[in-house]
């Protein structure tokens, strides 16, 4: 076992920080859990998302989303080139957790799993004890030579879908179990995304077996209508419809789910309500027929940054609106608002429902919520607000500020000619990472594409190139 001295700074600064920001802090026992879907990197023109354009005081932790899981129990990365900086790879990783260097309260979660990597492999995994040891392993030791703080594990779904083993409810406990006594020794965080309405979530968790080996669980409740139903939905009503007429139908909105999960045993401080940054679009029957419940020939056009039918991001949504005449409304009943324009209909989530489910989470004592996912907020502020006011209007609500800790970044300056001469400027042809300041060793920089990022080590404390990190400053060579 052995602990980098990057992960001191971390400690130390972070005591500090959270010393000085307490009373800004407001709430400090809810959480603001943001995934980062990493191939949204490739998406066209101003959707284009990195890491670089990740505020790191907007969340209180981050998850990289996805990497994968291989039937053998090990681990695997999906986009090597993307995620690490092996073979003259960009290290997107390595970018992801340098953020903590900027906001050293922020945690970083590493995401296993997704929809697209199904269930038949964590099926297989977690039936085999040879297996799942084989996976911890290789959890602990990717997380430990990353820098993550902890594991999200997104199994879609245990019991489900592509389940080859009755027993997935059963071994779903013991994977969790054994996963947390392989992470416990190092206090990384275990968290999980799981499936939601109760129908769903009956067949996969037994909750309270679940419950004592999870730090957080990110239940994901949205998805509840889409172009599957027979009728133009809602994605993430936050109460019933007055048409839901079904014991099912009763189950898909955000008040139902949670009222399950805590009945059903969870705590509620390590529950966190999953949010939707896109709304779910369908393709009317009839552009005369567009109230909730209208009849639809299928899936929606595609939005120009995430290009999937069906789908539109909140930043693609409120583009359109903005050069296109589309009608929007509000849902009294379900308090999520709707849109249409012609035969193109999408119900999403704008900041007054999203404040509406950040009030719901105070009023039931919730521990926060998890967004999906920070690439599709308007992370340009292109449509005439500020940048990310979906994540705004959840802090506002939980925190009373923009971020849970009322502190921002701050803002990058250039370097002048004269500090250039002393000091140091990142080459625009350049490698990305870290570089020591060559006059004063406390001083180090983040080099990305030519931008210079300046940093400074607490007193006593002098960066070490060995360790990429601070280190004190009689271990450093200088």
């Amino acid at each position: 076992m052995w602990i980098r001295s990057s992960e001191i700074l971390v400690l130390l600064l972070g005591a500090v920080l959270m010393a000085a920001s307490s009373v800004a802090q407001g709430n400090v026992s809810k959480h603001v859990v943001c995934y980062q879907g990493t191939w949204s990197v490739y998406r066209p023109g101003t959707g284009q998302f990195g890491v670089e354009d990740i505020d790191p005081f907007l969340c209180t932790h981050l998850i990289y989303a996805f990497l994968g899981i291989e039937e053998s129990g090990q681990l695997r990365v999906i986009d090597s080139y993307l995620d690490l900086e092996d073979n003259s790879g960009r290290g997107n990783i390595k970018s992801f957790n340098a953020l903590k260097l900027k906001n050293p309260t922020l945690k970083t979660l590493a995401a296993i799993g997704g929809w697209n990597e199904g269930s038949k492999k964590f099926s297989i995994v977690a039936a085999d004890a040879e297996k799942r040891a084989r996976f911890v392993n290789d959890v602990v030791h990717f997380l430990q030579r990353h820098g993550f703080d902890g594991l999200d594990l997104d199994w879609e779904y245990p019991g489900q879908r592509h389940s080859l083993d009755n027993e997935d409810r059963t071994n779903y406990i013991t994977l969790l179990k054994e996963l947390k006594e392989g992470l416990e020794p190092f206090s990384y965080i275990l968290s999980a995304a799981v499936g939601s309405a109760q129908f769903s979530a009956e067949t996969s968790y037994e909750i309270p077996a679940i419950v004592p080996y999870l730090d957080l669980i990110n239940v994901m409740a949205y998805d509840l209508h889409g172009p599957w139903d027979e009728v133009v939905g809602i994605n993430a009503p936050l109460y019933p419809a007055a048409s839901d007429k079904s014991e099912r139908q009763k189950q898909l909105n955000v008040d139902a789910i949670f009222k399950y999960w805590l009945n059903a045993g969870a705590p509620p401080e390590k529950l966190v309500l999953g949010v939707p940054f896109y709304g779910r679009s369908f393709t009317l029957a009839s552009a005369d027929s567009h109230e909730p419940g209208s009849p639809h020939i299928g899936r929606g056009i595609a939005g120009k940054y995430s290009r999937e039918p069906g789908v539109l991001g909140y930043n693609e949504l409120c583009e359109l609106m903005q050069q296109e005449d589309w009608t929007e409304k509000w849902e009294t009943d379900q308090q999520v608002p709707y849109a249409y324009r012609q035969r193109q209909w999408v119900g999403y989530e704008n900041p007054r429902s999203l404040s509406l489910k950040a009030q719901y989470v105070v009023d039931h004592h919730l521990g926060g919520i998890m967004i999906w996912s920070l690439e599709s907020d308007d992370f340009h502020g292109t449509c005439g607000q500020e940048r990310y006011p979906l994540v705004h209007a959840i802090n506002r609500v939980l925190f009373g500020s923009d971020t849970p800790t009322g502190l921002t970044p701050e803002p990058s300056k250039e370097l002048d000619e004269e500090e250039e001469k002393e000091g140091f400027s990142c080459l625009a042809d350049g490698p990305t990472g870290f570089v020591r300041d060559p006059h004063n060793c406390s001083k180090f920089y983040y080099c990305n594409g030519g931008i210079t990022h300046s940093f400074d080590c607490p007193t006593g404390l002098s960066f070490d190139p060995h360790t990429d990190g601070c280190n004190y400053s009689a271990s450093v060579k200088c």
